[in-house]
């Protein structure tokens, strides 16, 4: 697909990656670092390459832009044809092979970050004794920007899941 955007942040992206997300060990916080920028396509590219162990592939429909403390990655996938990024879903690829498409645009992932949930926590299950706290800045920078978008986290996520069903499935087959 022919990419819509450029490689600069939306306004609503930067103003929540510029957040400080507290780790808190792991316990409370979220696993999540912001990247100040996208990831060249260069290192995009190399990173897809690597993940799926596919050389043939390019990292195009990826806007990477924070990572777990493993080195997985959060990013934008341009599937919408001619939409702009903040129109585009948001993504996990972690680095043990979890997928998930944790977002259908920017502004339900401010809201999914705005209930306490990073990428990570929004498309693994691996910690059940894990539980979210809300981030009261992250709230107001996503009621300035997605107002009408309010909703629970677990709401944001079951909405992506329900709209990219075949996220895991299109990702695997793209593996060697």
């Amino acid at each position: 697909m022919k990419p819509t955007d450029d490689r600069q942040f939306p306004a609503a992206l930067a103003t929540a990656m510029a957040v400080r997300f507290d780790y808190a060990d792991g316990k409370t916080g979220v696993d999540f670092e912001p990247f100040p920028a996208f990831l060249s396509a260069a290192e995009t590219t190399d990173w897809f390459q690597a993940w799926t162990g596919n050389s043939e592939l390019d990292g195009n429909d990826f806007r990477v832009f924070g990572q777990d403390g493993t080195g997985g990655y959060a990013a934008i996938w341009l599937i919408r044809p001619s939409r702009p990024l903040a129109e585009q879903p948001v993504v996990f690829l972690g680095s043990e092979g979890e997928t998930g498409v944790v977002a259908r645009d920017l502004g339900d992932f401010l809201w999914l970050l705005a209930d306490g949930f990073g990428p990570w926590e929004a498309a693994t299950s691996y910690e059940p004794d894990w539980k979210a706290h809300p981030n009261p800045e992250l709230a107001s920078i996503a009621e300035g920007f997605a107002p009408n978008q309010r909703r629970s986290a677990a709401a944001v996520i079951e909405l992506a899941a329900q709209e990219f069903p075949d996220f895991d499935d299109t990702i695997m087959e793209l593996c060697r």
